[in-house]
């Protein structure tokens, strides 16, 4: 990973760690137990990847001007947004795990009824984050409507509920890809739009951003397929052929191991030709490009 990727994925953790601490640093009186699966869920080892990519698209848009601070309530709500889905995702109920990042998951470390609500608190906290951000008016009103259109039933969710449907179903190539772009890329997709915005781009600049987080958002779970068959459960932090072992459809499945790397490849193309579109520095962007398809974990 270039030095300069590094350097900036470590800021900006730190920055929405910070966030999220302060948000969760003062617990309602009786709910002490849910405030700390809250933390232990949204504050453990993670890869920060939504949140960089907010300030990575509000840096490559806002120029000299932009500052990090301005994107700090977003990419911590959205980080909430994603910690949450996790929580949920584990459960019993959905795909039972017992690992997530390299530690227990959250209702195995608490207890269920603790991870379904702590899962519950972390949604509300996001939209808590934005509506008290100093953003202006308007703009909060844009970004509210991105993260909850991105969450819900027309994006994150459904995506999770067409994959829980499509165990021991057979998906063509067109549904897998309709699924993640719901359950992965409406997440991914919303925290470069909000960057964006954030950045103050135009109407080409968004749709130069949009298409480009659509293609990473789509790598990723390629990636994700790829590592679940070539990695192994200490690296990866969760459990090694889980996907397999719940016949879930998966790009590996579909077009085999070579296919699903050349696949990758060509999302990995196509991100690079929509940065191209971007007036301005678009290195970090790249970077991050590079990063979802070489990553180890």
């Amino acid at each position: 990973m270039p030095d300069q990727l590094q350097d900036f994925l470590r800021q900006a953790a730190e920055r929405v760690e910070t966030t999220l601490s302060q948000a969760f640093a003062q617990p309602t009186g009786g709910a002490e137990k849910l405030f700390a699966a809250m933390r232990y869920a949204a504050l453990g080892p993670g890869k920060r990847l939504r949140p960089a990519l907010v300030y990575a698209c509000g840096q490559a848009l806002g120029g000299r001007a932009f500052d990090p601070a301005s994107c700090d309530a977003a990419a911590a709500a959205l980080e909430c947004i994603h910690a949450y889905s996790l929580v949920h995702d584990d459960l019993p109920a959905m795909d039972d795990d017992d690992l997530r990042r390299g530690r227990p998951t959250c209702h195995i470390q608490f207890d269920e009824a603790s991870a379904i609500l702590a899962g519950d608190a972390l949604q509300t906290a996001a939209f808590e984050l934005l509506l008290a951000s100093s953003t202006e008016s308007a703009l909060k009103l844009n970004l509210l409507q991105e993260l909850a259109v991105a969450a819900g039933g027309r994006g994150m969710v459904a995506g999770q509920a067409i994959d829980l449907d499509a165990v021991d179903k057979t998906l063509d190539l067109a549904h897998l890809e309709r699924m993640h772009r719901l359950k992965t890329g409406a997440l991914i997709r919303a925290s470069a739009r909000m960057g964006a915005l954030l950045g103050g781009a135009g109407c080409g600049q968004l749709q130069a951003v949009t298409r480009y987080a659509e293609v990473i958002g789509l790598a990723f779970q390629v990636q994700d397929d790829i590592l679940d068959v070539t990695s192994d459960t200490a690296t990866l932090g969760k459990t090694q052929g889980a996907d397999a072992a719940r016949n879930k459809p998966t790009y590996v499945s579909l077009l085999g191991l070579d296919g699903a790397r050349e696949k990758l490849d060509g999302l990995h193309g196509q991100a690079i030709d929509a940065l191209a579109q971007l007036d301005g520095e678009t290195r970090l962007l790249r970077q991050l490009a590079d990063y979802i398809v070489q990553r180890s974990h």
